[in-house]
Parts: structure tokens; sequence; C-alpha cells
């Protein structure tokens, strides 16, 4: 099986022998590991002044960057986010990862379109606004999901491309950021039209939040994802409840703790890591990673370690 075929064994919750799956959302120690800039921290205005033939070593570069990410660490699938991230770019990087890998790694796009925990400048805005005019806010949110929906045509037009990860963030560590009352009106129906649209397509579909996703857990499920990304340990998210609550409905990735890779003890760090193993490959439908991202300021030693713990206790008989 290739790692694109083993990330959909799990992502389909179906049993697998050997390493359970693993992936990041982002890696951005790329400076560390590679010495080279991550594509996400290259300056639009520098792409603006490129001619054509820049452009495309550019492109050929953050193509580069992926594929040394996935093959160094074993990752499973490639996150794709372009530099500058539009539709075309996502295109044009898609047929060069696939033209060099042909099938390897599951690709996916980030492809939320539902509403996320708004900056602080307008946090109140957004609330009041639906109190006062909710049919609005309904409308946007309506809207956003058909244009989401008609990018993803294209995609499934051109061909290559997996999967979404939804990246809305909906949840502090004390919970989501609306009621889970207001989450099912103005947040619900979106993501499962959204979610039903992508199967429609026949893409999959890996629903991430940080945070307290507890009291909104079922809504989440019931939207119908294939799994749930991050199941965040700092927001007192436990992946063997979530598993003992919904492990038969949705596979699960995550829940290795991100703050106690960056600032814990090693040995608190392993115990996350094994915590993380023991309760979600029993059964299948685990895929492992962080609880957020290989982020910049994480030291590749911690993310190392991290692997050195899957490598010797993350495989199925």
């Amino acid at each position: 099986m290739t790692p694109r075929d083993r990330f959909i064994a799990a992502l389909e919750r179906r049993p697998l022998t050997g390493r359970v799956p693993h992936f990041e959302l982002v890696f951005f120690l790329t400076m560390e590991a590679f010495g080279k800039v991550h594509p996400s921290h290259r300056s639009y205005h520098q792409w603006l002044q490129m001619e054509e033939k820049e452009r495309e070593l550019h492109r050929r570069e953050i193509a580069d960057i992926f594929l040394a990410t996935a093959e160094r660490f074993e990752h499973s699938a490639i996150f794709i986010h372009p530099n500058p991230n539009t539709l075309d770019e996502t295109i044009r990087l898609i047929d060069i990862i696939r033209e060099r890998t042909g099938d390897r790694y599951f690709l996916m796009r980030h492809g939320d379109a539902t509403f996320e925990i708004p900056n602080g400048e307008r946090l109140v805005e957004f609330t009041y606004r639906l109190v006062d005019e909710p049919r609005k806010v309904h409308a946007e949110a309506a809207a956003r999901v058909d244009q989401m929906l008609r990018n993803a045509e294209q995609y499934r037009q051109h061909g290559g491309l997996d999967g979404f990860a939804l990246c809305s963030d909906y949840c502090f560590n004390t919970g989501p950021f609306l009621s889970p009352a207001l989450h099912s009106e103005f947040i619900t129906p979106y993501l499962a039209r959204l979610t039903k649209g992508y199967r429609d397509m026949g893409f999959y579909v890996i629903k991430h939040t940080d945070g307290n996703i507890m009291p909104i857990l079922d809504q989440l499920v019931q939207t119908n994802p294939h799994a749930l990304h991050s199941l965040d340990p700092q927001g007192g998210v436990d992946i063997a409840e979530v598993k003992r609550r919904v492990g038969q409905r949705v596979a699960l990735c995550g829940n290795v703790n991100s703050g106690l890779l960056d600032t814990g003890t090693e040995t608190q760090a392993v115990e996350s890591c094994r915590y993380a193993l023991t309760h979600g490959m029993p059964g299948g439908g685990y895929i492992f990673s962080t609880s957020n991202c290989v982020y910049t300021g994480m030291r590749l030693s911690r993310y190392e370690l991290m692997l050195d713990v899957w490598r010797r206790e993350g495989n199925y008989p």
C-alpha cells in the first residue's frame, strides 16, 4: 500500500497492519530541516515582481519543500498551501506534485467556508449581527458555501486532489465561541451542506478545529466528515473519550499535545505521544499528528522525538 492508500484506509476506518499513518497540516520548520524559507513566509510583493519563468521556479521549489517534508518525516498526506493562495496556483502545484510522485501521497487543500472565530476587532460586531440581522448572516453563510463548492467542482474536473481540510476554528480552550444553540443555527447546517457537497464529488473531508470541541462534538460528527482534527488536549479534549463516543462514526487525527512538545519535558512529550497512540489506534480509524501543527519556534528535535515514539509504538500487528 502507498502512503496515500494507508491514509485513505484510516479515513474510511478500515483495519491496517504496520505503522499508523501520520501527517501534519503544516510543517513550518523548513529552515531548520532543509535551509529553506517556508512558502507561507514568502512575500506576495515578491510574487508580483516575478516574471513567469521565476514564478515557475517558485512553484517547483514549493513542491520540492512539500515533498522533502513528506519523505523525510514519513507523511502520508500533503496539505497544499500555495503562495499566492489561489485556485489556479493550487492546480499548478497539484500537477507538479503528481508529475513527480504519481499517487504516492494523499493531497488535500483548505476548503472551509463556515464562520470561524472572528478576530478581536470583529468579534463583538459579529455576535451583534447574529441577533440584529440573522437573515443576512444566513445568506452570507450560504453564499460562502456556494462559492467553495464551485471551486471544488473545478478541482474535481481537473483531477489530482483527494480532499479538503476544513480549517475554520470554532473553539477556545474553554469551549466554542458560539453557544451550542447558536452553533447549530449558524454553522452546523452550512458545514453539513459543504461536507455533503464535497463527498458527493468524491472528495474526502477532514474537519479541523482547535480548542474544546466537546460541547459541539455531536454536531461536528452529525455533519458527516471522514475525520476530525486536531483533538486538542490543551482544550481539554481526551482522545480516549472521543474514541469511545464517536470512534465508530468518524476517524480521528491528532491529540499529541503541541504545548508539551514545545515547552514540556521530554518525559511529558513522550507520554502525550504514547497516550494518543494507545487510545487512538484500537480498531483503526486513527491518524497520528500533533494537536495543531509543527509551528515556527518548536524545536525540530522535539518533533523528531515524537516520531521516534511513533516508529517504536505506532504499529498494528
